[in-house]
C-alpha cells in the first residue's frame, strides 16, 4: 500500500511504501537510521541489520543526502519522536542519488541559504514555516467565507497609485504608464458597493529601497472592505479574523510550531478583545520611556512599535493618527478632523504592524477635496471618486500583511523566511 507520511497513522502496524527524499542519516554497525521527508512531513525509518537482506542495509549505509527513494516497512508508534511513529524498515528501492548536495547539516551563512532558497525550502525549519503559512491562508478563507464575504481579484496593474506615494514599480502598458499594484484597496471598494463585504488574497508590490527585518518588495496581502461598516465594528472584524487564524495554527500545526520551539502560551494569549490606544497615548508612551525626540505629527517606526507593544501582553490597536501622515481616502474623525478613523494592529514581541485600516471617506465634496489637495485630479482616479455619488454608504476597509503574520506567528525574525521565494532590495534569484 502506498501512502504518505501525514497519513502514516491509518496504517500502525501495516506494511506500507513511501515515495521521499533522505533528509538525514546515522548509523551504528547494525542499525541505520534514515530521516525521511516526502513534502506531508518527516519520518525516522529503522533498517536493522538483522531483519533485511544484506543489499537493502549496504544501500541503507550508503544513501546521500537528497536521494529519492521508494521505502517499504511496518509502522509502529515511537513515543520518542515528536510525530509520534516509525517506520521499520523491510526494503529500500533507489530512484534517483544525489551526490554534493550543497546544504549539509553544519552551519551555513543566510546569503549562501538565500541562494539555495530553492534547496533550503526542503529543510525541516523552512518546511514547517511553509505550513503555517498555508494554514493561515486556509483558515483565512474559512473565516471570510463563514463571515458571508466574497473573494474579489483586484487588478495587478493598475493606472494608479492606491495610497498616492512615488514607490511604485512602473512599467509600459502599451502607450500607458502603469504600475504594479501596492494595494487592491480602491476596486474592493468598489466592488464592496456591488457585493456589501469583499476581500482579496494576493500579491503587493513596494519599491521601498529598505533592508529591515520586517520589509519584502513582493509580498502578499489580504484586504477586506465593508459596506454598511464603522470604524468600531471594523477593528472587531479585524480582532476577530486574528483570533481565528491564531487558534486555527493552534489546532493544526502543533508540530511545526514544537519544530520552531515557538512558545505556545504566546500564540494561546491571542484571544479578542484587543487593548486599543489613541495615537496621542501612544506618544505619551514613548515619551515615558526616553524617546524624548518623538513629537506629535510624527510617525512611528518599528522601535516605536516595539516600544509600545512592550506594555501589552496581546496585540495592540493604535488608532487615531493625525491626518497628515496617513492615505488620502481615510475619513476624519467629526468631533476632531485633525485625526483620521484609523487604527494599526502592532503585534507583540516586537513583530510590529501587521494590520493596517480604517473607516473610508464616503462624501463626495470631501474626498473632491481631497482630491485637490494631493493632486489626484487626473483621469485615472475619477471612477473612484464617483463611488461617492452614486449611492455612497459609510464603509470600512484593512489590509494584513501575510508575511509579518507568518513570522509572528512562527517566530521567525526575519520575513525573508516567510514567503518561498522572496524578492529583497537586493535579490531577485532564485
Amino acid at each position: 500500500m502506498k501512502t504518505t507520511i501525514n497519513q502514516v497513522k491509518n496504517y500502525l502496524n501495516k506494511e506500507v511504501t513511501i515515495g521521499g527524499w533522505l533528509a538525514n542519516k546515522r548509523s551504528s554497525g547494525k542499525i541505520a537510521f534514515l530521516q525521511l521527508r516526502d513534502g506531508t512531513g518527516f519520518i525516522q525509518g529503522v533498517v536493522v541489520k538483522a531483519e533485511v537482506t544484506e543489499e537493502v542495509f549496504t544501500i541503507a549505509k550508503g544513501l546521500s543526502q537528497e536521494s529519492s527513494v521508494y521505502v517499504t516497512g511496518t509502522i509502529v508508534e515511537d513515543t520518542r519522536s515528536p510525530f509520534g511513529y516509525e517506520m521499520q524498515v523491510k526494503n529500500i528501492e533507489v530512484i534517483h542519488e544525489a551526490v554534493d548536495y550543497p546544504i549539509t547539516p553544519k552551519e551555513h551563512g543566510t546569503e549562501f541559504l538565500m541562494d539555495h532558497r530553492h534547496l533550503w525550502l526542503r529543510s525541516k525549519r523552512q518546511h514547517a514555516v511553509m505550513k503555517i503559512r498555508n494554514e493561515i491562508i486556509r483558515a483565512t478563507y474559512e473565516f471570510f467565507n463563514d463571515n458571508g464575504f466574497i473573494k474579489i481579484d483586484p487588478p495587478i496593474l493598475t493606472a494608479t497609485s492606491a495610497e498616492g506615494t512615488t514607490d511604485l514599480f512602473h512599467t509600459e502598458y502599451f502607450d500607458q504608464e502603469a504600475y504594479l499594484s501596492q494595494s487592491g484597496q480602491l476596486y474592493l471598494e468598489a466592488a464592496a458597493m456591488a457585493f456589501g463585504k469583499v476581500f482579496s488574497f494576493g500579491p503587493t508590490f513596494r519599491a521601498e529601497k529598505s533592508k529591515t527585518r520586517r520589509h519584502l518588495i513582493e509580498f502578499w496581502m489580504m484586504e477586506p472592505e465593508m459596506a454598511f461598516v464603522e470604524h468600531e465594528e471594523s477593528l472587531e472584524v479585524q480582532e476577530n479574523y486574528i483570533t481565528y487564524i491564531a487558534q486555527s495554527v493552534l489546532k493544526n500545526c502543533e508540530l511545526e510550531l514544537k519544530t520552531l520551539d515557538r512558545d505556545l502560551d504566546k500564540l494561546k494569549n491571542i484571544q479578542a478583545p484587543f487593548p486599543r490606544i489613541t495615537y496621542d497615548e501612544a506618544i505619551k508612551i514613548l515619551k515615558e520611556k526616553g524617546f524624548d525626540d518623538i513629537e506629535w505629527g510624527d510617525d512611528f517606526g518599528a522601535p516605536h512599535e516595539t516600544a509600545i507593544s512592550e506594555d501589552f501582553d496581546k496585540p495592540v490597536f493604535i488608532t487615531h493618527y493625525p491626518a497628515e501622515l496617513k492615505a488620502f481616502y481615510m475619513k476624519p474623525d467629526p468631533e476632531r478632523p485633525e485625526v483620521v478613523l484609523c487604527a494599526d494592529l502592532i503585534a507583540p514581541e516586537g513583530y510590529g504592524e501587521i494590520i493596517g485600516g480604517s473607516q473610508r471617506i464616503d462624501d463626495f465634496e470631501l474626498m473632491e477635496e481631497r482630491y485637490q489637495t494631493h493632486n489626484l485630479t487626473g483621469e485615472s482616479y475619477q471612477w473612484y471618486l464617483e463611488l461617492r455619488k452614486y449611492g455612497s454608504v459609510p464603509h470600512s476597509g484593512f489590509g494584513v500583511g501575510l508575511e509579518r503574520t507568518v513570522a509572528w506567528f512562527s517566530g521567525v525574525k526575519h520575513v525573508r523566511e516567510t514567503i518561498p521565494f522572496p524578492r529583497l532590495l537586493n535579490r531577485l534569484y532564485p
